[in-house]
């Protein structure tokens, strides 16, 4: 399965879910490709763009397009130094992020309480939870009955993130979440100063930061029995 991407920038580093982007951006297709009200496949959007002018970029994994101006830097990986390729092999992706976290969401906690994965009634869970305002990366559920919006960024938090969070907050709580509290948690690599900041107006929103460290054990030599 290959996933989808916007990059408005040359660097190609700050990447956008491409339906996510265009539920927020829908003035950006052609009058005949009305989303999401036509359900358009990923391919079709693709092609939608490509005929307004954006420039696709396939590999065997991900599609990547890109709107007129913006031209993709060419990244060689063999110039990079040692630091560059560790810092590469952070969560590059934020779907990589919300997989560990969905996986590993009981050993989570987040204001002091153990932390579940929320099931509708019509048996699906919070992971990419559909809503109509956007899908939310995880929708969870406290020991209490409280919900917990988790808003994931796959490296430095921008402004942005607390409206976007504040939104599905907003939503969960008029819809599924009716007469229970609703929570709110932004995890990215780096929480920059502006970000912290504005969660000391917003209540009931947490801010974390996730860290990937990775260790090398040494294999015993089957030969001498040593390492």
């Amino acid at each position: 399965m290959r996933h989808f991407y916007i990059v408005l920038d040359d660097s190609g580093r700050q990447r956008h879910k491409m339906k996510q982007w265009l539920r927020e951006h829908s003035d950006e297709l052609p009058e005949d490709c009305d989303y999401p009200a036509t359900k358009k496949t990923s391919h079709a959007l693709r092609d939608a763009l490509k005929k307004k002018g954006w420039t696709v970029h396939e590999t065997a994994s991900e599609v990547v397009l890109t709107p007129p101006g913006v031209t993709l830097q060419e990244h060689h990986p063999a110039n990079d130094d040692v630091e560059d390729n560790l810092a590469e092999a952070e969560f590059t992706l934020e779907h990589q992020l919300r997989d560990f976290l969905a996986q590993n969401i009981e050993a989570i906690p987040v204001d002091g309480k153990k932390l579940s994965l929320f099931v509708d009634e019509a048996d699906r869970d919070g992971i990419e939870y559909p809503t109509d305002v956007g899908p939310i990366d995880i929708l969870a559920i406290d020991e209490t009955g409280a919900f917990v919006v988790f808003e994931l960024k796959r490296a430095r938090s921008p402004d942005s993130a607390i409206g976007q969070l504040s939104r599905y907050m907003g939503w969960v709580k008029h819809t599924v979440g009716k007469g229970k509290e609703v929570r709110g948690v932004i995890v990215a690599k780096t929480i920059g100063q502006n970000l912290r900041y504005a969660v000391t107006v917003i209540p009931d929103v947490s801010l974390f930061e996730y860290e990937v460290n990775f260790t090398l054990n040494a294999v015993t030599d089957f030969a001498t029995g040593t390492t």
